[in-house]
């Protein structure tokens, strides 16, 4: 294996905080969650977007990223995903463009469309259209950020315009451009077989994330549907550019990480929205085979799929199987649940930063 020169680390929380916690806690354990992921090298942090949800909580990212740097130096820090169809794409460039200044470059970017039902009514927005507003909202921002005004735009879902008021003189009716020109890197999720989103991706030359939630072969079909479509459009795809999420909780014993797993915070998380599956979309997207019975579909199945719990030296030879049937990675994303055993969670962090990652590099990368 070769294709990658290292393979570099994240997290990504959602966060999952049971509602008895109260919220101002669970948002200082995140905090403190990040520092510490600095401190161990882990090259950036995705926080997630939801509205209207107790068990996820935070609204929105920009303002807790905002928070977070103050606390941080180097770690990039991003929105995972801004949810495009909630938001006027005109407020989405102006934000971020603030928040990458303040962040003196340090954002990254994932764009996407909420999928929570609750936060879908709450906006108005029909899910059938979530993925087309996701891309119009791409295009507009993007657009925005790369000229002077006037601006206009006539879109399926959103018409403006700023041209009549625009003062050259007083400037007036500017739209700010980020720090990082001519953009922040962008990254687009991946949560199916055959993704439209990979393939836009490719098209236009957006860094492919491949969903925690989806199994290996999953990832591996993402990465093929992306690389497909990056050479359709004269791009080179650049598995150094592929970021992989995946639940991951080590101990020092494999006995022991599988049983804290069926009984803590990320067992609980994978059940639970395994629930919400069940009142909609079904477990469709936890699937390796599709003609898999739902019922199937539970905890002992995850735990050899999506959760990766274990001894170093059990979580990476699961990796190395992952990387056989996916190819490689630039980024292994680590998914990060509630403390509700902080020991126990610092614990599978510092194996993951200390022993985990380096003995990964060295059998995938040689170093």
């Amino acid at each position: 294996m070769n294709g990658v020169q290292q393979i570099d680390y994240g997290m990504f929380i959602m966060p999952f905080h049971p509602p008895e916690k109260p919220l101002a806690q669970g948002y200082d354990e995140d905090l403190e969650l990040i520092v510490r992921a600095e401190e161990l090298g882990f090259k950036e942090f995705w926080i997630g977007e939801h509205h209207t949800m107790k068990y996820e909580t935070i609204v929105m990212p920009e303002i807790f990223i905002a928070r977070a740097l103050g606390e941080t130096s180097k770690i990039r820090l991003g929105p995972a995903p801004v949810c495009l169809n909630q938001h006027h794409p005109a407020n989405v460039a102006s934000r971020l463009a603030f928040l990458d200044h303040l962040s003196k470059g340090r954002l990254n970017l994932c764009f996407g469309n909420g999928s929570v039902t609750a936060d879908q009514e709450l906006y108005s927005v029909d899910p059938k259209n979530g993925g087309k507003m996701a891309l119009e909202a791409i295009d507009v921002i993007l657009d925005l950020w790369s000229h002077d005004p006037p601006y206009e735009h006539h879109g399926e879902f959103w018409q403006f315009e700023l041209k009549k008021t625009v003062d050259y003189e007083g400037l007036i009716g500017f739209i700010h451009r980020p720090y990082q020109l001519p953009h922040p890197p962008i990254s687009l999720p991946g949560m199916s077989r055959n993704s439209h989103t990979m393939k836009v991706a490719g098209q236009r030359g957006f860094q492919p994330f491949a969903h925690c939630l989806v199994a290996g072969n999953v990832v591996a079909d993402q990465w093929a549907t992306y690389a497909a479509a990056a050479e359709a459009a004269g791009r080179k795809p650049q598995r150094s550019d592929f970021k992989v999420a995946r639940s991951i909780f080590l101990a020092d014993t494999t006995e022991e990480a599988v049983r804290r797993v069926r009984n803590n915070s990320l067992g609980r998380n994978y059940e639970y929205i395994g629930g919400l599956f069940d009142k909609g979309l079904g477990r469709k997207i936890y699937k390796r085979d599709l003609d898999m019975p739902d019922a199937q579909c539970n905890l002992d199945f995850l735990m050899t799929e999506q959760i990766i719990a274990g001894s170093v030296e059990e979580v990476l030879n699961r990796l190395l199987r992952l990387i056989d049937e996916s190819g490689e990675f630039g980024t292994l994303v680590l998914m990060s649940y509630d403390w509700d055993d902080k020991p126990a969670w610092l614990h599978s962090m510092e194996l993951f930063a200390k022993e985990l990652m380096p003995a990964l590099n060295k059998s995938v990368c040689g170093r």
